[in-house]
């Protein structure tokens, strides 16, 4: 099942932590309390999992290939459609399961594109014969052909969006996030920016990248481009310019024609429908977002027993390291002066404490594995 059944095993995993991480036990079984009890519960309720997994595993995989084998022998079509999909599921981290068969496994060519194509480049580099003939199963991996032409677009459009009294600031924050996009291919301050504020431009951003590189496809581009300017420089332009660099110039045109089309259409969007993309907020302040941004943050539960350890021992400031034994919480503080007396401790629930100048031991008794793992996501 590889990276499925992984994430599908992490999901179960994560369901049943938070469904029985906190579950009080007699104080005679504290010992087995916190994570192992999650471990014990999880041995159990996997194995029906793994029945199941044996039985209907098959079934999806036949589905699996039979979607592979009609993107790899759609052409063109199936090149935007594959390429649409590895945009769109990025909101959802799910484009590792569509792209990762055809980049590292045997989906379109035995040993996976990069593989194949690395192996192949003294092949390429000799002859110049087109790329498209050489390897035509090096398709899937047009993935950054949008980082490197389709932000530039965007980025002009934000730019020439923005408020006048804006567009200084916003400049000095466009320029690193998208040459970071072109040359490293880490898109996600630009993406998610738009995806957190307005979702349907994400999808024409989906959209116009599956044709982007559907269009360079089509004129005979094929290679290892997934990442960014130098990657895709030291895979491809580096090895191959000589041999190839008609290829290459005609990549380069139809790539800055969408920078256009890209510019074009967000900022057509952007005023249309008044988004309010970076520049164009109410207040003064001009905020880009990233993934983080879509997880709440847990506030931390007032009355748990590890965070009230941890406020009597001067807030997560004065907290050098943690450790624990069988029954007692081990920390090292900072200022031994923030830490509060053995009778308050004794009184948020705890046996007390011994301290030792900045050495402090809260005795909290069998349960302290759970306490600690909880203390410790405080900090």
């Amino acid at each position: 099942m590889g990276m499925i059944g992984a994430l599908m095993i992490s999901g179960i995993v994560i369901f049943l932590h938070n469904r029985y991480f906190d579950t009080e036990l007699p104080e005679w079984m504290g010992t087995f309390s916190g994570s192992s009890f999650v471990v014990i519960v999880g041995f159990f309720a996997l194995l029906p999992v793994a029945f199941l997994s044996a039985s209907l595993w098959p079934m999806v995989q036949s589905g699996m290939r039979a979607f592979q084998g009609f993107i790899t022998g759609a052409g063109a079509m199936g090149v935007w459609i594959f390429i649409f999909m590895e945009r769109i599921l990025i909101p959802f981290g799910l484009h590792h399961l569509l792209y990762f068969p055809f980049f590292y496994d045997s989906a379109v060519v035995n040993g996976g594109v990069f593989s194949t194509w690395a192996t192949q480049l003294p092949e390429l580099a000799a002859s110049t014969e087109s790329l498209k003939t050489l390897a035509p199963y090096a398709w899937p991996t047009l993935t950054g052909l949008s980082k490197i032409f389709g932000c530039p677009g965007i980025a002009l459009a934000f730019y020439f969006t923005a408020k006048d009294s804006k567009k200084k600031k916003i400049a000095g924050l466009l320029v690193p996030i998208t040459l970071t996009a072109i040359f490293c291919g880490v898109t996600e301050p630009i993406e998610f920016t738009f995806l957190f504020i307005a979702p349907v431009l994400f999808v024409v951003h989906a959209v116009l990248a599956a044709t982007l590189a559907t269009v360079a496809y089509m004129f005979g581009v094929v290679g290892a481009m997934s990442g960014g300017l130098i990657e895709i420089s030291a895979l491809n332009f580096i090895p191959l310019m000589a041999a190839h660099w008609p290829t290459y110039l005609t990549l380069l045109v139809v790539g800055l024609v969408f920078t256009g089309i890209y510019f074009v259409v967000f900022r057509f969007l952007i005023l249309k429908f008044n988004f309010a993309t970076p520049g164009r907020e109410e207040d003064e302040e001009i905020t880009f977002h990233n993934k983080a941004d879509f997880k709440e943050k847990q506030a931390a539960p007032k009355g748990s027993l590890a965070f009230m350890i941890l406020d009597a021992l001067g807030g997560k400031d004065n907290i050098v390291d943690v450790t624990n034994c069988a029954t007692r919480l081990r920390v090292n503080v900072k200022d031994e002066s923030l830490v509060k007396t053995d009778s308050y401790f004794k009184g948020i629930g705890t046996h007390g404490i011994k301290a030792t100048k900045t050495n402090i031991q809260v005795i909290v008794g069998l349960k302290v594995p759970s306490v600690r793992e909880e203390f410790e996501g405080f900090l």
